[in-house]
């Protein structure tokens, strides 16, 4: 169970009366990163819910508690869970647009793949679908030998900041994600939805491959990227906060405005 309210899901009921589509009903799923937690994004959630939208911040099975529990859990485990609060969302809404930090972002590119009818439209923060650390290869081994390695949490440029993250690295996990990658990558040419990726200029855990591959792949017709230059991996804590979600918040009103189509 969750520790605190900053490690605890959130679930938000959208309020058309304070959008600027007060006919539609609008809901955002956004995900945390892997070893991280809805702490890293309760602020931009709750930022989007102030402007009516639904939201929804699901805590992803064995986060939020021990590494030694999320060792046990795998991408399914996650992606269930994502899918779960999908669902939510596409029954209670109009329209839905999905998002996420790191894994949280993979996580959400393989929903637009897997149903590019249901969404709408995708928010990506740092997220990982490839990397170039050739110590990955050797996880399928490594994992059989150590459980956990040090963590990879709190890549944050701005003092103070905290995911509430694991700060140890489970590798059983670790091998699951990065086995989930390839077949996300396959379908990539499946998602449709228009796609902001904000990046990091400066990022310790994620490379730019991630980026590259997701713009070489889509069929989306609309791929826009933003550099964010004053921030380190968990941007959504940095100090470009802001400007990921007021830029996340035109991009919904871009995509649902009637009067305001999507450009390239």
């Amino acid at each position: 169970m969750p520790l605190d309210d900053q490690l605890a899901p959130l679930s938000v009921p959208a309020r058309p009366e304070a959008s600027k589509t007060p006919h539609l009903k609008v809901g955002v799923l956004l995900s945390h990163g892997f070893t991280g937690s809805p702490a890293s994004m309760r602020a931009w959630a709750e930022f989007l819910a102030v402007h009516g939208y639904a939201v929804e911040v699901p805590l992803l099975p064995g986060h939020g508690s021990t590494w030694q529990e999320m060792n046990l859990t795998t991408w399914q485990d996650w992606y269930a869970e994502v899918a779960r609060a999908f669902d939510k969302l596409v029954r209670e809404n109009d329209t839905v647009i999905v998002g996420g930090l790191s894994m949280g972002g993979a996580l959400a590119l393989r929903l637009a793949a897997d149903r590019p009818d249901d969404v709408a439209g995708v928010l990506l923060v740092n997220a990982a679908v490839a990397s170039t650390n050739k110590q990955l290869l050797a996880l399928p081994l490594l994992r059989h030998v150590v459980k956990s390695m040090p963590g990879i949490g709190n890549d944050i440029k701005k003092p103070g900041g905290d995911e509430r993250g694991y700060d140890r690295t489970p590798l059983n996990s670790l091998h699951s994600m990065v086995r989930a990658w390839k077949p996300l990558r396959v379908d990539l040419p499946k998602v449709t939805a228009p796609i902001r990726f904000f990046r990091s200029a400066e990022d310790h855990v994620v490379d730019p491959s991630s980026v590259q591959v997701v713009r070489s792949s889509v069929s989306s017709r609309i791929f826009e990227e933003r550099i964010l230059e004053d921030s380190y991996h968990v941007a959504t804590l940095d100090n470009d906060a802001t400007t990921i979600f007021e830029e996340s918040l035109e991009f919904i009103r871009t995509l649902t405005h009637p009067q305001r189509p999507a450009s390239t």
